[in-house]
């Protein structure tokens, strides 16, 4: 098998470290690497399968050689993804630079993996909560056609950081000891607390983070006239993102139907045994790759409408597994 060169810009953090995790997993096939991060990072050291390397700091030149380039989200983009393809590599980029851009695709493979073949060497990969909820709507789309969803998510912590992680920690601990939770990350303590409000506040006061679902459904599922309504609320998890979802479709479909549907999708486990108390749940879903599917029910609210629940890890299929999963659909498609 062909290997390639690969970087990866943002290196140290989060969504570095969970790159390299999952490059290791998934067996890419990697002849060099290339870890890039800030000036501040320059010089450490990541051991990665059995070899340590040195985190270089990111340049206009830092891409010579290379086939592929992750960057791991963040302002680095904007100053350095061009450069990258100027040196002749391809990028896959996790931030919000390039989502909106209509020369750039904004890609899930399970959902539109076409949309690879027409980049002009960026690719971008969407918002966390995007992914595993366009995961979960593509089969009942194609079998139904959606005309309307509301979504409400319930996202953890991590997606604002390690910052946010320690937060979360350190006011569970002062609440347990009687002393007074300090804010810093979020605009009120989020320790038994839930927080309506992600990013900052747009148009008819809907946040950013809403209107990326908004935006980003519509562009990966070529469906400009998508009714969505999204409401993003950040709640006291660690790790993996859940959401409560309801359609309406141009052709009923049944919880039976949905269910088979959802079985028979790539990147979908369905868990829906109400009698038995099971459905999903962030804490089984960290640390996975799957989106996972239950409450599957009618909407009793419509005619043609379904109402379930998905939960995902936002880090891994939210951000890293995604990625990784467009650059092995370049293998595939011929493409790197």
């Amino acid at each position: 098998m062909k290997k390639y060169n690969v970087g990866i810009v943002g290196a140290t953090g989060a969504v570095g470290h969970e790159l390299l995790k999952v490059l290791a997993e998934r067996n890419f096939p990697i002849a060099d690497l290339k870890l890039l991060a800030s000036e501040r990072s320059h010089g450490k050291k990541i051991n990665y399968q059995g070899k340590e390397y040195t985190v270089e700091a990111t340049t206009e030149n830092s891409f010579a050689g290379l086939d592929l380039v992750f960057f791991a989200g963040g302002s680095a983009s904007k100053a350095y993804a061009q450069p990258a393809v100027d040196a002749g590599a391809v990028v896959i980029d996790n931030s919000s630079t390039f989502r909106y851009d209509p020369e750039v695709p904004l890609v899930v493979p399970e959902v539109n993996p076409e949309d690879v073949r027409w980049h002009k060497g960026i690719i971008a990969n969407p918002n966390c909560s995007t992914i595993q909820m366009v995961v979960a709507l593509k089969p009942l789309h194609d079998a139904g056609v959606i005309k309307r969803l509301i979504v409400s998510t319930y996202q953890a912590v991590s997606g604002a950081g390690k910052e946010a992680i320690d937060e979360l920690t350190d006011q569970v601990s002062s609440i347990v000891k009687g002393e007074e939770a300090v804010a810093k990350v979020f605009p009120y303590q989020i320790a038994f607390n839930l927080i309506p409000h992600i990013d900052k506040f747009l148009e008819e006061d809907y946040t950013k983070e809403e209107m990326k679902m908004v935006w980003e459904t519509q562009k990966i599922m070529h469906a400009p006239d998508m009714k969505i309504c999204a409401t993003t609320v950040r709640v006291p998890v660690y790790r993996s993102h859940s959401e409560s979802i309801n359609i309406e479709l141009e052709k009923n479909i049944t919880p039976d139907e949905a269910r088979a549907l959802f079985a028979k999708a790539p990147g979908i486990i369905v868990i829906d045994d109400p009698a038995n108390l099971k459905y999903p749940m962030p804490l089984f879903a960290s640390d996975t790759d799957e989106v996972y599917v239950g409450r599957i029910r009618r909407d009793i609210s419509c005619d043609k409408g379904l109402a379930f629940w998905v939960v995902a890890d936002q880090i891994r299929k939210g951000a890293a597994t995604n990625s990784i999963q467009i650059a092995e659909l370049l293998i595939q498609e011929n493409l790197l």
